[in-house]
């Protein structure tokens, strides 16, 4: 993990852009909160024990989260470029986190502290619009996960996935997409195959 010494302003525009309008002092002070980060291949963002302090937006990588259940491995998220991810019990909590977040490629990703977003929304009306948008973001997003393992069939699921998440599809190993998806790699590579046939 490297903090990188660039100019945050793109990024809080590109923020502002996707959840809410806002006035230049407003992009200013959400600049100033903005804490970008660079990390590695297979380097761990936030390991199982830890308190997440953070909201975290991918600039450009592949993160996974995931968490372990009887010994193995359980992908609970993929996130990609310009998408939000984070331990939200954790977070909220303050607790130790159950959940890893580990980079699948190298990764440079935007840290929003919560404490300092909360802070500033307090003050900023369109901030508070951009928090709370993003905590829907991130509600809505677990629900078409759990709503995708609890009532689709493994063919759908894949189907749905390559529709909702692309890139993802492409550049995650299958592996972790057939956790995600809560098959087999054999379920998804027969899945995988069926679909090449349609």
């Amino acid at each position: 993990m490297k903090i990188l010494n660039v100019d945050t302003r793109d990024i809080a525009r590109e923020l502002a852009r996707k959840y809410s309008t806002m006035t230049h002092d407003e992009l200013d002070v959400l600049q100033s909160i903005l804490v970008p980060v660079k990390f590695l291949k297979g380097e761990m963002i936030i390991s199982e024990g830890d308190i997440s302090r953070n909201i975290h937006y991918i600039e450009k990588g592949l993160v996974r989260q995931y968490y372990f259940k009887n010994g193995k491995e359980v992908t609970e998220h993929l996130g990609q470029d310009h998408s939000i991810f984070m331990c939200i019990e954790s977070l909220f909590r303050e607790e130790p986190s159950k959940l890893f977040a580990e980079c699948l490629e190298p990764s440079i990703i935007y840290m929003l502290p919560k404490a300092k977003l909360e802070e500033v929304a307090l003050h900023n009306t369109n901030i508070q619009i951009l928090y709370r948008k993003i905590l829907e973001e991130s509600l809505i997003l677990s629900q078409v996960h759990a709503d995708l393992v609890r009532f689709e069939t493994a063919h759908d699921r894949y189907v749905k996935m390559r529709k909702l998440m692309p890139q993802v599809v492409l550049r995650a190993p299958l592996v972790h997409i057939a956790s995600y998806l809560q098959m087999t790699p054999e379920t998804l590579s027969r899945v995988r195959a069926a679909t090449l046939m349609e």
